[in-house]
């Protein structure tokens, strides 16, 4: 067993080493892989980026979306989520997660909606999913545009559908926690071929595909050769990769689900996949989780934090939009177990040996 226990880490073999050997001279791998995953999540374009967040700012530049608007986020998500908001001027306003799924609150969001919503950024957390037929036909009622945050999702499935199927646009990250890893980057995957235009001219500093006539301030987005090289190798071992985080979970589920002062483990809901980026334990009200990494830490296993309510950081001292009716999401007071792809149940063993032993004396 290891000396040091990782949080995350990457499965990479000699297919990801000779694709990312080939990749250097081959910009081909670039529209190759952008193709492939189309086709893995069921969409009719995608486009590789540095980062799921350059996708969900594109995404929200391609909209229109900007000063004087609003667009509803998850108050328990990733910073990644909701800084482009900001980055295109617009509000965010903090909407509930559902205490059960962490993914926004159905109810919450129906009040959260006001005249100035032109879009809801819905995030895939951890690997599960929220509720989307509800999501999609509020916002259907309402005209309002939906962003799938799939950064944590790949190989997830809501009733039959990929992670990703979900949005106008949909934006995945592969940095180097991700269960496809490119070391970084993202991708945006999207149907309507108005909006991919605009996306890819928005992407290459405000030019059209083959002309170096600039039209408009925009942004340089792009992902190199390298790393869709490392990316589509990934890809095509995908299933291994799900079916290894899955495998992960199952451990751990099956040493601490009924330990009684753990609280909650990551849920599937009927019909439903989770691909389990993070294996994640919510913890009995009383118990310190930030006491319980400490001590974890001392023997070498890493942990992260459950992501913090964005409503508290020091980013978002002001600015926002905190309404009592839909706003208060209580901190989750839980954190992420190691959950790299090269664990072994051996080191789940341990990893939950320390947890129980530190639990039962703290």
């Amino acid at each position: 067993m290891r000396k040091v226990i990782p949080v995350a880490e990457p499965w990479i073999t000699d297919l990801e080493r000779q694709y990312v050997a080939e990749a250097i001279t081959d910009l081909t791998y670039i529209p190759r892989f952008e193709q492939a995953f189309a086709k893995y999540v069921g969409r009719r374009f995608a486009v590789s980026l540095p980062s799921c967040t350059s996708a969900i700012h594109l995404s929200l530049a391609a909209l229109g979306i900007g000063k004087g608007d609003e667009v509803i986020v998850p108050d328990i998500t990733w910073i990644g989520s909701s800084a482009p908001i900001t980055y295109v001027g617009a509000t965010p306003v903090f909407c509930d997660v559902d205490p059960h799924t962490w993914c926004i609150d159905i109810e919450s969001l129906k009040i959260a909606i006001t005249p100035r919503t032109k879009a809801i950024i819905a995030v895939d957390l951890y690997g599960g999913m929220p509720d989307y037929d509800k999501l999609i036909k509020l916002a259907i009622q309402h005209g309002i545009h939906v962003i799938e945050d799939a950064a944590e999702a790949i190989g997830s499935e809501y009733h039959g559908k990929k992670a990703g199927s979900f949005g106008g646009t949909s934006c995945f990250s592969f940095h180097g926690s991700k269960t496809l890893s490119c070391g970084e980057g993202g991708m945006l995957v999207v149907d309507n071929s108005v909006l991919y235009a605009r996306i890819l001219k928005l992407r290459d500093h405000g030019r059209k595909t083959g002309s170096f006539q600039n039209q408009e301030i925009a942004f340089k987005y792009k992902m190199s050769s390298v790393q869709t090289g490392l990316g589509l190798a990934q890809l095509e071992r995908i299933e291994e990769l799900v079916d290894k985080k899955r495998q992960i979970f199952k451990w751990y589920h099956d040493r601490l689900n009924n330990n009684p002062l753990v609280e909650q483990m990551n849920i599937e809901m009927n019909g439903c996949k989770n691909s389990y980026w993070m294996t994640t334990v919510v913890l009995r009200k009383e118990k310190n989780t930030n006491e319980v990494t400490q001590m974890l830490a001392k023997h070498n296993i890493h942990t992260r934090p459950f992501f913090y309510k964005l409503s508290s950081l020091l980013a978002y001292n002001e600015g926002f939009v905190a309404l009592e009716k839909y706003y208060g999401t209580k901190q989750i007071n839980g954190f992420n177990l190691p959950s790299g792809l090269m664990m072994t149940e051996q080191e789940v063993d341990y990893v939950c040996d320390r947890l129980e032993e530190i639990l039962e004396c703290c």
